[in-house]
Parts: C-alpha cells; sequence; structure tokens
C-alpha cells in the first residue's frame, strides 16, 4: 500500500452505486414478476419506454402503482424478492478492503429505482440501510397495498440524491465516484463528468460506456477496485495486484481494451453510397 504522509489528512470520497445488474446479477422488476407469476415484465417494460412514459428506471414503481397485475404486491413479497436476488461474487469484501487504502476514506452509498425493501432485504448484513436509497413506498395502513410513491431515485432523481449526500457530507463533485449499468445513470454520470468527478461503467451498455470515466467488465464486484485504485489512489498494476493477492485472489484476464466503433461506406462521385 502507498504510505500517508505523517500529518496529513485523509481525503474523504463519495462512493455510490447503483444496484440491479451493478452489485448483482438480477433485475428486481424480473425476480418479482416471476414471484407473482407475470410472465411479460420485458414487454411492459419496453412499451413504457416507447410512449416515454416514465424517467428511465422508473418502469417498475410505475406498474406497481398502476398495474393491475402487479397491484396486489405487498411490502412482504419486495423483503422476499431481495432475498432471491444474485449479487456479485465477494460483495462483502467491497468495503474492508476500501478501508485499507491509506490516505483515503470512502463513504459507500447505493442509490437505485429498485424498491428499497428490495435492496435492504438483499444487501441485508453487507450495506447499512440508511446508506441505502431505493424507490420508497407509502402503504395503506389497513390493506398494505402500494398507495403513492414518496420517492423514485431514477433519472434526474439520482442526481437529486446524489447532491443531498453530497451537501450532507461537504464534499466537492471531484470527490464522487459513481458505479452504474445502464440508461438510468446516463443524467448523474453526465452529471459528474462535466463538475469533474468520477464514473464507472460495469456493463457494455453503448449509451454508458461512452460516457463513463471508466468501464470494468467482471462478474466479481471487487472489479471497481482497480479504477478507483488507479485513478483515484495512484496505484500501479503491481500494487493492485498485491492488494488482490493478499485476500487469496489473483487478477487473471486483466486486459485493456480501447474499441473504436466506426462505420465506412464507399462514395460514388463524392456522395455517401
Amino acid at each position: 500500500m502507498i504510505p500517508m504522509e505523517r500529518g496529513n489528512l485523509q481525503k474523504e470520497y463519495l462512493l455510490v452505486s447503483d444496484f440491479d445488474q451493478t452489485l448483482s446479477f438480477n433485475d428486481s422488476g424480473i425476480v418479482l414478476s416471476d414471484l407473482i407469476g407475470v410472465r411479460d415484465f420485458q414487454d411492459r417494460i419496453k412499451g413504457l419506454a416507447e410512449i416515454h412514459m416514465v424517467q428511465q428506471g422508473g418502469e417498475l414503481a410505475y406498474l406497481l402503482l398502476h398495474d393491475p397485475d402487479y397491484r396486489k404486491v405487498r411490502k412482504e413479497h419486495l423483503v422476499e424478492v431481495g432475498k432471491h436476488i444474485r449479487l456479485k461474487q465477494n460483495i462483502r469484501l467491497l468495503l474492508p478492503l476500501l478501508e485499507q487504502v491509506e490516505g483515503l476514506r470512502f463513504s459507500f452509498y447505493v442509490v437505485s429505482a429498485a424498491p428499497e425493501e428490495v435492496i435492504k432485504s438483499a444487501l441485508e448484513g453487507i450495506v447499512p440501510e440508511d446508506r441505502i436509497f431505493g424507490t420508497r413506498f407509502r402503504y395503506d395502513a389497513a390493506s398494505g397495498e402500494i398507495q403513492s410513491i414518496v420517492r423514485v431515485p431514477a433519472g434526474y432523481g439520482k442526481v437529486a440524491v446524489l447532491e443531498q449526500l453530497r451537501e450532507k457530507l461537504m464534499l466537492s463533485h471531484d470527490r464522487i465516484i459513481y458505479v452504474g449499468d445502464g440508461s438510468s445513470d446516463i443524467h448523474v454520470m453526465l452529471h459528474l463528468n462535466r463538475l469533474s468527478g468520477s464514473t464507472i461503467a460495469v456493463s457494455e451498455n453503448r449509451y454508458i460506456t461512452q460516457i463513463a470515466s471508466r468501464t470494468i467488465l467482471s462478474e466479481n464486484a471487487l472489479s471497481v477496485l482497480i479504477p478507483i485504485l488507479e485513478d483515484i489512489a495512484g496505484w500501479d498494476s503491481t500494487a493492485i495486484r498485491r492488494l488482490f493477492e493478499s485476500q487469496g485472489f489473483m487478477l487473471r484476464e486483466w486486459d485493456k481494451v480501447r474499441t473504436d466503433t466506426l462505420t465506412i461506406s464507399r462514395t460514388i462521385d463524392g456522395e455517401a453510397a
């Protein structure tokens, strides 16, 4: 590890991660739909996206509030869904390893459009509940039915939550790192990029990879440590490998690839064919 200079205070960073397909392999909406016997979840989501009815990422919240097939969902169903979510490998080690970076301290939060009950259930014992910001519902006290939506951290909603956390922790934007995987993360990544924050994509979604500062693809949650250690802590590959090896891991097939995608067409008399 790189030692901290004597007398220097730790630098504080805010590390924020999405949940579905970022910390997990499963999509909350798919798992919930399977649980209640609805088989065309993806088609319903696609339909909402095509008519721009809701903010990208907020489709499940809309279905839970308005779709008759989802109106039967109660809080206990969402908690049960969380127990069926398949998390990425070694997610429990992510925060302990971050604590080993001398001179830096990371406050880790999860901000996602997935229902808050799902995230808290899935990450129980891993991330404290007060560090989780998901879609929050208001329930009818008598029937348990979802009555209204209190908050949906999707699109600009994620930006709003991130700014609340930044102000609470009294940090500048260049001390924020955001990790996400899909279209609902575009707004928050653009927001941070404009203000010198760091953004990490963990999928091959072409809209996200074009925006994110770094892209890291792995089924292991510890993979997000690599751009953090390189770009924030200033570690080289030898130091990073040493840290992973100290925990019994070997970095294999660590390929650094930059891909340019383009189309070249033949011209006829100066005009594109």
